[in-house]
């Protein structure tokens, strides 16, 4: 029924564009935006195809809908417009429930080096949805079947952009690991690791400072890598890690037991309630 809107989301799919997809999911009392009703929001908070209705309901969907692609999390939210103001906005006395889910570019996994983890964590990585590239003098397609780009030549690191959707696990057995740190804080990429042992992580970092990265650049890096499951296999290692880059991913930088959290509560009926023009229309 909509043949525009899915049209252009793959459009902007394949042009890498982040965006959010609203959908009316209910509707009740009186409301000009109906059941079913959807629209497409760009990253810049602009309303990109379709419909959901005017005034502060599409105000308050698109400023949602920023949100939502900013944290990389879907929310349903209610829009209260039965004491809407005359002039403040669309005065329609009903109740709108909007689901607003983020489109996000394929996440990128950058592993430097080769090795059993970064063999495994390659995998992994695949298997988690990333496009998975290795740079390395000693990578080859048998050892990681399921990477999407193999770089073996490149000296001077022209060939592997660092962006802010890419996760970067360096595991290059302390060649040249501080090289590939600086770039690939210099590209603000989402996760920065070393795999490496306490010792040589804190050699590698307190260097890194001494030739003037910034201090708050260099705690971004997670050395050792991954989270602490106990880990002794190369195979466990690499679990590790990829636990943590979901941590990070999905905004848990403190990962803790189901059991012991809140996301195992049930959730509440809507994420947020929006009374009359509580954003601003932009």
């Amino acid at each position: 029924m909509y043949p525009e809107l899915y049209s252009k989301m793959a459009e902007m799919t394949a042009a890498g564009q982040s965006f959010a997809f609203a959908t009316v999911v209910r509707v009740s009392g009186s409301s000009s935006a109906k059941q079913g009703s959807k629209a497409i929001i760009d990253c810049q908070g602009k309303i990109a195809g379709g419909w959901i209705g005017g005034g502060c309901a599409e105000s308050a969907v698109r400023s949602e809908a920023l949100k939502c692609i900013q944290q990389q999390r879907s929310r349903l939210i209610t829009l209260d417009m039965t004491d809407e103001l005359l002039g403040v906005g669309m005065p329609c006395g009903g109740k709108m429930d909007v689901y607003i889910e983020p489109v996000l570019p394929q996440p990128e996994l950058l592993i430097v080096g080769h090795g059993r983890i970064a063999e495994v964590l390659a995998k992994i990585g695949h298997l988690m949805g990333f496009s998975v590239t290795v740079n390395d003098p000693g990578a080859d397609r048998n050892s990681f079947p399921d990477a999407d780009r193999i770089l073996t030549e490149d000296f001077d690191l022209t060939e592997t952009p660092v962006a802010p959707r890419t996760f970067v696990v360096i595991a290059t057995m302390h060649k040249n690991d501080h090289v590939w740190l600086q770039k690939a804080l210099a590209g603000n990429a989402a996760y920065v690791a070393l795999i490496a042992s306490q010792h040589r992580s804190k050699l590698v970092l307190d260097y890194l400072q001494a030739t003037g990265v910034a201090a708050e650049k260099v705690g971004k890096v997670w050395a050792p890598a991954g989270l602490d499951l106990g880990a002794a296999t190369p195979e466990e290692i690499a679990l590790s890690i990829m636990s943590q880059i979901v941590a990070v991913r999905r905004g848990s930088h403190s990962p803790l037991p189901l059991k012991n959290s809140s996301a195992a509560t049930e959730s509440t009926p809507a994420d947020k309630v929006i009374h009359q023009c509580e954003t601003d229309r932009g």
